[in-house]
């Protein structure tokens, strides 16, 4: 296949670029190397991707339209899986213009690509967010997701109804998978997985939002990947589809801090916080329609997960530096 990634000098985007790519698929990765987090990270995961003969990199920004639509004009995809964002909950909350123009403006952009070029399938990163508030666990597609408490949310809440739209309007297939807090190697660095690993391993105390009485569904990248790779070419969607993408388990967040002291062989030390605006109790992927549509099972324990994270980690300490000096 020759499929366009956008995002791939970012955390799920460079790992789906890299099975492509193993698998002698052709890729096309379009990023635009902004400063949310430290760029070397990006510069980093994106030199591996350069070094393989069947990529090819793109810098530019999704709400240039005319950008997009070159890129896309002269690679000719068979299809596109769009993974590029402003992310964040409590960053939207300090600069939402960020999101208006990356998830919204940038990811309409696609869609236009997508309707004109004739692109049959547009596989998309949507969010756990998107569920807010709700109460009932595990989350299920069906659940009603009118009430998202982020802006961030917000956006990925409108994804998927633009994608709905063009999906009636123009008859391609868009394919939005809502993933539940990824972690892995070649990580964020804005999220616990990292920010607990760097803080335990300098004796610094860790900030523990809500007391520690939250519960996330943390997935490996690995399992991620493997979902977004099954709904690029699953025979068994409709044109229009939302698939959860998660691990299936509701891990309490102290027991996650507990396991990446045990991979550091350190002992926590915490700082208990309250609840930040924006963030939710629980989350909890039911995932039984993925199983069903896209053959989709996570095989990665939370702890056998941090312990690969961590041994990352270590394995980078150059690059690890340079994310904490903020390059």
């Amino acid at each position: 296949m020759k499929v366009l990634v956008t995002g791939t000098a970012g955390f799920i985007g460079f790992h789906l670029a890299h099975r492509l790519l193993s698998e002698g698929h052709q890729v096309a990765g379009i990023d635009n190397f902004n400063n949310y987090y430290p760029v070397v990270l990006k510069h980093a995961r994106h030199a591996v991707l350069e070094a393989q003969l069947a990529y090819k990199g793109y810098r530019g920004n999704l709400a240039d339209m005319a950008f997009v639509r070159g890129v896309a004009e002269e690679f000719r995809p068979d299809v596109i899986c769009n993974l590029a964002a402003q992310p964040g909950v409590r960053y939207s909350l300090i600069n939402p213009h960020a999101y208006a123009e990356s998830n919204l403006d940038g990811f309409l952009n696609v869609l236009e690509v997508c309707r004109h070029l004739k692109v049959p399938r547009l596989v998309y990163a949507s969010s756990s967010s998107v569920y807010g508030n709700n109460t009932k666990l595990p989350f299920s597609e069906s659940d009603p997701v009118d009430h998202p408490i982020s802006l961030y949310a917000a956006t990925k809440k409108a994804n998927e109804l633009m994608a709905h739209t063009y999906s009636h309007l123009y008859k391609f297939e868009t394919v939005g998978l809502r993933f539940f807090t990824v972690y892995g190697p070649w990580g964020r660095p804005d999220m616990a997985t990292w920010l607990f690993t760097q803080a335990i391993s300098e004796g610094r105390a860790i900030k523990v939002f809500n007391h520690g009485d939250m519960q996330r569904d943390f997935t490996y990248v690995d399992d991620i990947v493997a979902g977004v790779r099954a709904a690029l070419t699953s025979q068994k969607l409709d044109r229009c589809e939302v698939l959860n993408i998660g691990n299936h388990r509701s891990e309490k967040l102290m027991d996650m801090i507990r396991y990446t002291g045990e991979a550091l062989g350190l002992e926590p030390k915490m700082e208990l916080l309250p609840m930040q605006p924006g963030d939710v109790n629980a989350t909890y992927a039911d995932i039984e329609k993925a199983r069903t549509k896209l053959d989709f099972e996570p095989t990665t324990a939370l702890r056998d997960g941090l312990r690969k994270f961590v041994e990352w980690y270590r394995a980078h300490p150059e690059l690890t530096a340079a994310v904490a000096q903020g390059s």
